[in-house]
């Protein structure tokens, strides 16, 4: 019986581009110039913190990271800005959390989004993935369409299709 799994899933090495690329503006940009601004990609707890000297720079930051992730192909909802901080030194902090993985209310309000359907085919919550099989193939490429309409505040990624 033909299937593939939702998940959401981010490449690190492109975050890292992203990152790495962010830096190189801002060692070029005027408004940075003279400030210690700070950008780290921690890939075991998979978060980027960045430090800079007021508000107005964290923003600009930012709106740098979601741009590199958009030309690297990186969806920016995977990134879950934290409240910026105050640190000792007089700047401020934020953390951005990569978001992974199919979170369980999301699952099951795609089980419901597929069920409501009608469609004739079957889904299943596995770990941090949703796996959905059916016999047409033509089903299967509904649902991919019904989840890619629908507003989830995730990027999915449609894998596995075995026929």
């Amino acid at each position: 019986m033909p299937s593939f799994d939702i998940v959401s899933q981010i490449e690190i090495q492109e975050v890292d581009n992203a990152v790495n690329n962010v830096l190189k503006e801002v060692a070029t940009r005027f408004d940075f110039r003279g400030s210690a601004t700070q950008l780290t990609l921690n890939r075991k707890e998979k978060c980027i913190e960045l430090v800079a000297g007021d508000e107005m720079k964290v923003k600009a930051l930012r709106e740098m990271l979601v741009g590199h992730f958009t030309r690297r192909k990186l969806d920016p909802r995977a990134m879950d800005f934290g409240e910026p901080e105050a640190t000792s030194k007089g700047q401020l902090r934020q953390r951005i959390r990569l978001r992974e993985g199919v979170d369980t209310d999301t699952a099951r309000r795609i089980v419901k989004l597929v069920k409501d359907s009608r469609l004739k085919v079957q889904t299943l919550i596995q770990d941090q993935q949703v796996r959905v099989a059916g016999k047409q193939l033509d089903d299967l490429q509904a649902v991919i369409r019904l989840v890619k309409e629908a507003k989830f505040d995730l990027p999915f990624q449609f894998v596995n299709m075995k026929k």
